[in-house]
């Protein structure tokens, strides 16, 4: 122990000597003899392999620092005057919907950048969200990222795995490790679904993908009233202010994150992917934005094809002479519809109208904030409207609430018009008519979904970078699809295709640069051939022609017909810019022969085997994806588990099942959630109101279903069992629901009906408390929390 303290004094004595030596002193200046780090890019770094290999510092004999320089401090630095990197990308919007590309949504922002850059009238995706996605940030076909559908859709085959292969780095990977700071806001629909939990793997979120910062939520929707929202990895509460929505709050985080970034790094570019839910349902937009389209409508959707075609023409972004291609048969003519349907699609049309305007708005706030720093002269920015086609997934009547859809309960106009002043509020979770989606994707026929139609995979995009394009206000034609994005951003910034990123050999990046097109209008096209296939929609692009065919349409949920009795159709796209006339029966060679081709790409791209499998994809047991509550019939939750969304979270759906709840009642009673799953569009709750348990079964907000005990908790430790028994007879069925307390029934009352498929695909399942929006008006929202504690929570099924 002696030995011990002889050594201690001399150290903390040479501290404090130290700092009194640094007091005297006064404050660091620098040491001229000190090399400065590096500015810039080193000519000698070999960024074909990230991250950059540090080299093995010289050995150093020197006894005394003040005898000898150190080497120069290894930092890895972006190429000097590499270019920040903006990317907006909107979700679900049709090449004919937005202003610069001729359509009726006023985007004044868009319009802007469009009039400082190039518009891009032949850019292509993959027809759905996350393959589009998925494609964009690595630069791979969507297949080879494993997104051959959407991450909840995801099968135990290759190429539908839903989980995107170390093989395959993301852009965002690529420039953190080159120099970068980076960032994401908005929708991250791009993580396996079960992985999303605390258990993870966490590889594939955000932040564990090229991101520094993420702020946003995680899958294909979200509420934007109220969103469930993670912060990096973390899920948070949002503001409960009434006026708060997600697209003004992304904007504020965005320009947040800019500012401090360029305050702190001055001369770091950033890459920031701004992906916000707009224009993706539910359509939620404060009201007087959607003020701003009363009446605009009326025409209906036909005369809106008509003159969006005008337009574009007029614009330029479509040839003169360019036809409509036929409606599809299963669109009514807007002349036949009664006077009740006409006044619900037209109010559902200016509420979309008023939410793309107001993404638009906020997005301006954002590139406005990067011009005030002095950055957007060299900022490059990608603003693509839409990552797919307009989706028709609203079905012919529309949507109130978009759950009914997902559980087979169809919506009536007269149910609908009941709710006509909510349509956009935080009352509803709407979605508009198909009608309106095959109007905004005009010239074009088919919709989001439909892989191989443009009407599926044409979006309108606007590049913007004064220091690296000359050309302002043009038009670029050259074919290009989301791919290219990625190997544009590693030319601009001057930097090369990795070959192994993390210690992993990738494959190559498969997009073709689009910056051959900046400074050339009439350059040849580079992107000569493209495969597309979602659920068994395909389609093939080569040298100017397309062949594809429709197995299924958005608004339909089964194929047409079984795969090789599909109907093909050819197209000279070249010479018929909308794909207005089939050629198929005039040259049924060049069909076969694009058929042979698409084959090709398919295997080379792990396309095949092709699976319009619909309902029972969502089945993870069915489907082959991996499930957490695979083979397990009880699950214990604890306090403070909140959000678990249905891939996590043990299904109670058509079966008989007890949730079994022990907690300490304190004195004076309690209130509040004990578990709850989904909310006010769908959902159920077990609760205590004015100390009496009580459980809720709300019927996708048109119903509810109440068993209440009539006399209040007792103090102390208290066991409180709900019993649902199920009738049986199929799925969506009713049953009998018990409250126990201590063992002794307290309350027993009928469930009229429940929900077979689905209750919500952003809010999960909360422990103590009901987050989002509330499953009953029995309490409050974001003030629901359980007032005693709660020891566990059992759910069995039976």
């Amino acid at each position: 122990m002696a030995s011990i303290a002889r050594v201690r004094v001399p150290v903390l004595l040479g501290m404090s000597v130290l700092f009194g030596w640094m007091a005297a002193a006064g404050p660091f200046t620098g040491n001229p003899a000190v090399s400065a780090p590096r500015e810039g890019a080193a000519d000698d770094l070999d960024r074909t392999v990230l991250p950059v290999l540090e080299p093995s510092p010289p050995a150093d004999t020197t006894l005394d620092a003040r005898n000898t320089k150190p080497p120069p401090r290894f930092q890895v630095k972006a190429p000097t005057k590499a270019p920040n990197v903006l990317i907006v990308l909107i979700d679900d919007m049709g090449f004919g919907q937005s202003s610069a590309f001729g359509g009726p949504i006023r985007m004044p922002t868009l319009e802007r950048m469009a009039k400082g850059g190039l518009r891009y009238n032949q850019f292509h995706t993959t027809a759905l969200c996350s393959p589009s996605r998925a494609a964009l940030l690595t630069g791979r076909n969507h297949h080879v990222c494993n997104m051959g559908s959407i991450t909840e859709t995801a099968t135990a085959f290759p190429g539908n795995t839903g989980q995107r292969p170390n093989a395959v780095a993301p852009l965002a990977e690529m420039l953190r490790l080159n120099g970068y700071s980076t960032a994401a806001f908005g929708k991250s629909h791009e993580t396996a679904a079960w992985e999303v939990s605390p258990s993870g793997p966490t590889d594939r979120w955000p932040t564990r993908a090229g991101f520094d910062k993420f702020y946003g939520f995680i899958g294909g929707e979200a509420n934007q009233w109220a969103p469930a929202i993670y912060e990096d990895m973390t899920r948070i509460e949002v503001s409960k202010d009434p006026n708060y929505h997600l697209m003004t709050d992304l904007a504020d985080r965005a320009i947040k994150w800019t500012n401090s970034q360029k305050s702190l790094t001055p001369d770091k570019p950033f890459f920031t992917y701004f992906a916000p839910g707009a224009t993706h349902a539910p359509h939620h937009v404060p009201k007087e934005w959607v003020a701003k389209y009363k009446g605009q409508f009326d025409q209906g959707w036909d005369k809106l094809r008509e003159e969006t075609l005008a337009r574009q023409v007029k614009l330029g972004v479509v040839p003169a002479g360019t036809k409509l291609a036929p409606k599809p048969e299963a669109i009514k003519h807007w002349d036949s519809l009664s006077a009740d349907e006409k006044t619900l699609f037209a109010r559902q049309m200016e509420v979309f109208a008023g939410f793309g305007e107001y993404a638009d708005f906020e997005v301006g706030r954002v590139i406005r904030a990067i011009e005030d720093l002095g950055q957007l002269d060299n900022t490059l920015v990608f603003y693509i409207v839409g990552d797919n086609g307009a989706s028709a997934e609203g079905t012919m009547n529309g949507l109130f609430n978009e759950m009914t859809y997902f559980n087979g309960v169809p919506e009536s106009v007269p149910e609908i018009l009941e709710h006509l002043d909510d349509l956009g509020g935080p009352n509803s979770y709407g979605h508009y008519a198909a009608g309106w989606a095959v109007a905004g994707d005009a010239p074009f026929a088919w919709t989001k979904q439909v892989a191989g139609s443009y009407g599926g995979t044409r979006n309108g995009m606007v590049v913007h970078w004064p220091l690296g394009i000359a050309a302002r206000g043009e038009l670029r034609s050259q074919w290009h699809h989301v791919i290219d994005i990625a190997p544009t951003v590693l030319e601009a910034a001057g930097l090369p295709e990795p070959k192994v990123v993390n210690s992993t050999p990738q494959t190559p990046i498969q997009g073709v640069s689009m910056a051959y097109t900046f400074a050339d209008a009439r350059a040849k096209d580079r992107h000569k051939t493209q495969y597309f296939e979602i659920f068994g929609n395909r389609g093939i692009y080569h040298d100017g022609w397309l062949a594809h065919t429709v197995h299924r349409a958005g608004w339909e949920t089964t194929p047409r017909h079984p795969l090789l009795e599909d109907k093909w159709e050819l197209y000279h796209v070249e010479e018929d810019f909308s794909s207005a006339d089939d050629l198929a029966a005039k040259y049924p060679e060049k069909l076969k022969e694009l058929q042979e081709l698409f084959l090709k790409e398919a295997a080379k791209n792990r396309v095949l085997p092709l699976d319009d499998r619909t309902i029972e994809r969502a089945n993870a047991a069915l489907a082959g994806r991996p499930d957490l509550m695979a083979g397990r019939t009880s699950l214990t939750v604890y306090e403070g588990m909140a959000g678990m969304t249905e891939n996590v979270f043990i299904n109670t759906k058509n079966r008989s099942h007890t949730i079994t709840a022990e907690v300490q009642v304190p004195k004076g009673g309690v209130n509040g959630v004990l578990l709850s799953q989904a909310g006010r569009f769908g959902g159920w709750s077990l609760y205590v109101k004015d100390g009496k348990p009580a459980y809720v079964y709300n019927f996708l907000g048109l119903s509810s279903s109440r068993v209440a005990a009539p006399t209040p908790l007792p103090e102390g430790k208290v066991t409180i069992r709900y019993e649902f028994a199920y009738d049986g007879g199929g799925p969506g069925k009713g049953g009998k629901g018990t409250i126990l307390v201590n063992g002794k029934k307290v309350a027993e009352g009928r469930i009229d009906r429940t929900q077979a498929n689905l209750f919500s695909p952003d809010e999960g399942a909360d422990v103590g408390l009901d987050g989002e929006t509330p499953v009953t008006d029995d309490y409050k929202e974001g003030d629901n929390k359980f007032t005693g504690k709660i020891a566990k929570v059992t759910v069995d099924l039976k």
